[in-house]
């Protein structure tokens, strides 16, 4: 009598008493896991975090997201405890059933830690929105992780932890506890399930990852989510309407203030009253028509350029190239991803919220940078090392002014090393040369937007080109083939006979790590750009002008000294006044501009914060900034969203690229009779005094 009364308490502490009270061990274990998962992850980034009060909190609002992901997660486990018969778990199938239910749960929330902790070690955040473009490219990602990491002895271990760990459970008595109150008839059953179901989509509706505070460190804030939550969250807006989650201003507004900030760098507005960006740059001296090969490298920090410090000395090729080079010091990647790159260096636009143009719907026949070369009568062409399919890159080059080389183009003779993420960047570089030959031979200069993937994790490469070895050296390793490909790339290009008409463009498509304790670490966003000329076409030096990826076109069209009319939202840098540079950075959800040290940041919810940022130091602080910079920022990232969604950014044809060259021409001629009054040679003043 005891015994059953002691049986008949512990059902009722542990609410086993229904077929669904198992549910709450699931949600114990799991809670129990996603607790050590954030403790890991605060060990690993002890360094980076805030040990003040904002700890505890950032721990209590991630119980919060656990017990939510629980609800979602433990879902289908609810519904089939609901319709499973009365006595299933009496057979041995059930047991088995119970059995594998428990040790799946275990291995997945094993496997999702050590997914956790390489994502944290790539990116420093909880799974996020690149978390979600990796899954959608499966077999990348997966091969990535293969060639990475152990993933036998992982897995191994994993099966085997989660193996104990389950003895462990069904040794405490609970598992068989429940089973004698799994015989639930139907009726029951049904009434129970649906209060369960009820209750859990209930919690997962209310529970909005957007309540979640803006801690003062980034880190502490990472801390409070969950990432199984963050992961679903992520793909749920993986688009975000500028108009329905930002800051706005009326549309007409924004266009004011946009047509004020592109004429500032000397261009004349061709269409001023319409809602569009079109404008037309002249200059007063001869174009230079030289071939023009960009050679965009993965993840090139700009600190990795250094002759001092942790890096010295890892780039001795692209130091020397530095020397003979046009060198921006203080230039800023839009983004934090490849196709964010690809976006601002191509479009000259500032990155949109959610996916990139590259990867959007309707992005065919944009206003790009190969568009205008292609008017000129240029060969263009991407050259990737990868499989361009990936992040939909070779839909939106081939239809965006450029022909495609990429692996799957070339022969299998055409690759003599090569990882998931693609060919060898030397390997990359001989197709360039082959394509530069190519069209040299058809009398047609050139341009090539050319992409590397060797900075790229596992970091492998050939044996025997530098003295760190493959994979093992990890990211150092990366770096320095890159710069050593980079070197043997223009020591053969040296030997052609379009060598000393061609422009070299060194730039990077992001940094090699994104994460800080900031919203937009600014200075994790800090690339190199070298514009080496040999035949002299542009001057040594140094821009001291802040910038960014999307400044790019325009400055370089410029220093060509082309006439043409652009769409571009980004300026030439030699001819706006040094103050007035500025540059955009951001990331899915956080919207960013930096203009003499003011940064404002626009967020989901209609939210903006600001800040002033010092950079010498590095270091961030809070700031209450004038109306007009946040007008500014709103701006330009409403622009940018209004003309897309309109269509309305979008490459001149042939008979429109004719008539508004004659038209600007005729402004030109206008405002240089006195009548605008505008300097027609800001370039040669600018570079004098800003380098």
């Amino acid at each position: 009598m005891n015994e059953g009364h002691f049986n008949d308490k512990r059902h009722h502490v542990i609410g086993t008493e229904t077929r669904h009270g198992v549910v709450l061990l699931f949600f114990a274990i799991f809670l129990a896991f996603e607790f050590i998962v954030r403790t890991v992850l605060l060990i690993k980034a002890a360094r980076d975090v805030s040990w003040d009060f904002s700890l505890p909190a950032a721990f209590g609002w991630g119980i919060l997201y656990d017990f939510s992901a629980a609800c979602w997660l433990f879902l289908p486990l609810i519904v089939l405890l609901t319709i499973l018969p009365e006595h299933f778990f009496e057979r041995f199938r059930g047991r088995l059933f119970l059995h594998t239910i428990i040790f799946s749960v275990i291995f997945l929330l094993l496997f999702e830690l050590a997914a956790e902790w390489v994502f944290w070690d790539e990116f420093g955040v909880r799974f996020n929105f690149i978390a979600v473009d990796y899954l959608v490219y499966t077999q990348e990602v997966l091969n990535n992780i293969r060639e990475s990491y152990p993933i036998p002895l992982l897995l191994s271990v994993i099966a085997v932890s989660s193996l104990l760990i389950h003895l462990v459970i069904w040794k405490t008595g609970l598992p068989k506890l429940w089973l004698e109150a799994a015989a639930e008839p139907v009726g029951g059953r049904y009434k129970n399930g649906a209060i369960w179901c009820l209750g859990v989509v209930a919690v997962g509706l209310v529970i909005n990852q957007n309540w979640l505070p803006s801690f003062a460190n980034n880190y502490n804030r990472e801390l409070g989510k969950n990432g199984i939550w963050s992961l679903f969250a992520a793909f749920k807006d993986n688009e975000l309407d500028f108009n329905q989650f930002f800051p706005t201003v009326p549309t007409e507004q924004a266009f004011q203030r946009i047509r004020k900030e592109v004429v500032e760098d000397g261009s004349v507005l061709l269409r001023p009253q319409a809602r569009d960006t079109l404008r037309f740059y002249s200059c007063p001296k001869s174009e230079l028509r030289p071939n023009v090969i960009q050679i965009t490298v993965e993840s090139l920090s700009a600190e990795f350029l250094s002759r001092t410090g942790p890096y010295a000395n890892l780039t001795p090729n692209l130091l020397a190239l530095k020397q003979k080079s046009l060198v921006f010091d203080n230039f800023y990647a839009t983004g934090t991803r490849t196709d964010r790159g690809m976006e601002a260096l191509t479009l000259s636009l500032p990155p949109t919220p959610g996916r990139s143009l590259v990867k959007r719907p309707h992005n065919e026949g944009l206003f790009t940078l190969g568009s205008l070369f292609k008017a000129k009568g240029y060969d263009t062409a991407f050259i990737y090392s990868g499989y361009g399919y990936f992040d939909n890159m070779n839909y939106f080059f081939s239809n965006n002014g450029y022909r495609v080389i990429d692996r799957g183009s070339v022969s299998r003779n055409d690759v003599t090393f090569a990882n998931v993420w693609g060919a060898c960047d030397e390997d990359l570089y001989r197709w360039t040369l082959r394509e530069a030959d190519a069209a040299f031979k058809l009398q047609r200069p050139f341009h090539f937007f050319v992409m590397t993937t060797s900075n790229h994790r596992p970091f492998t490469y050939p044996d025997g080109k530098i003295d760190l070895p493959s994979k093992i050296a990890g990211r150092l390793g990366g770096v320095k083939y890159s710069d050593y490909a980079i070197g043997w790339f223009i020591r053969e290009a040296e030997k052609k006979p379009w060598f000393k008409n061609t422009v070299f463009v060194v730039v990077a498509d992001h940094c090699a790590s994104s994460a800080g304790k900031t919203d937009l670490p600014v200075d994790k966003y800090h690339i190199p750009l070298l514009i080496y000329a040999p035949g002299g076409q542009i001057r040594v030096g140094h821009v001291k002008t802040i910038a960014s990826q999307m400044d790019y076109a325009p400055t370089l069209l410029g220093l060509l000294n082309w006439r043409y009319p652009s769409r571009f939202l980004g300026h030439d840098v030699f001819r706006i006044d040094p103050e007035e540079g500025h540059a955009i950075i951001g990331n899915y959800q956080e919207l960013g501009h930096i203009e003499e040290g003011e940064l404002v940041i626009l967020k989901p919810l209609r939210k903006n914060i600001e800040y002033h940022y010092d950079f010498a130091l590095k270091s961030l602080s809070p700031s209450s900034l004038k109306k007009e910079y946040r007008l500014e920022t709103i701006s330009y990232y409403e622009v940018a969203s209004y003309l897309y969604k309109q269509g309305l950014y979008r490459a001149l044809t042939a008979p429109e690229y004719r008539c508004y060259v004659e038209q600007g021409q005729k402004l030109t001629a206008a405002e240089n009779s006195g009548m605008g009054g505008r300097k027609t040679d800001q370039q040669e003043i600018r570079f004098n005094t800003g380098t």
